[in-house]
């Protein structure tokens, strides 16, 4: 093995704690527009196809000086992340997969329904796109909406969990917002019909 110099060690230390400010963490660093923790876009850090994103992106509390209530979900597109706002200046983050190029949207909704394992029926316009998927699945393991859905106003689209968990981190849904099952079972006991759910782009 080859071993350096512990000097030189030190220094290069040295040179890299002078460039980062005392306590600063990714979870720190906030979006001044969207009051938003930032964290790198996953393929900034290296987290290419090969890799499980599922343990790439876990479930964290961090902090939230944003003007939305407590109770709000909040989701922004680009970062891929999906926030559940607390008391006390915190929020749940979650890593999220999320609309594709040509499918992306932002705006205010509600959730005005849940369902636990729901069944899947696709949509006349993802049927003229993909004919070949079925006309309804039962709800189950092999269902595209995983274990838990949070269907958002009168749209088409729904937070719901996903039986494709490497996805997730993704722009490769038809606008739906898809989690790992064991999230959007952790959100589901978070989230009420009546939820306010934000998407930022």
């Amino acid at each position: 093995m080859r071993r350096f110099p512990l000097a030189l060690l030190l220094a290069a230390t040295a040179l890299v704690a002078a460039h980062v400010p005392a306590g600063a963490f990714v979870t720190d660093m906030v979006d001044p527009s969207t009051h938003l923790p930032l964290t790198p876009h996953p393929e900034a850090l290296g987290q290419g196809a090969e890799q499980p994103r599922q343990n790439a992106i876990p479930r964290e509390t961090v902090a939230y000086t944003g003007a939305y209530a407590p109770g709000t979900i909040l989701i922004s597109t680009t970062e891929r992340r999906l926030y559940f706002v607390l008391p006390g200046g915190q929020a749940i983050r979650y890593g999220v997969g999320v609309g594709r190029p040509g499918f992306e949207w932002s705006g205010a909704k509600t959730i005005t329904r849940k369902a636990e394992w729901p069944d899947w029926t696709p949509p006349a316009q993802m049927l003229r796109r993909r004919p070949d998927l079925p006309r309804h699945m039962a709800g189950g393991i092999e269902n595209p909406l995983g274990a838990r859905a949070m269907y958002l106003g009168s749209t088409l689209y729904r937070i719901h969990g996903s039986n494709e968990p490497d996805t997730i981190g993704q722009a490769v849904s038809s606008g739906c917002i898809r989690m790992t099952n064991e999230d959007v079972t952790d959100l589901y006991e978070h989230a009420k019909v009546g939820t306010k759910v934000v998407v930022l782009r």
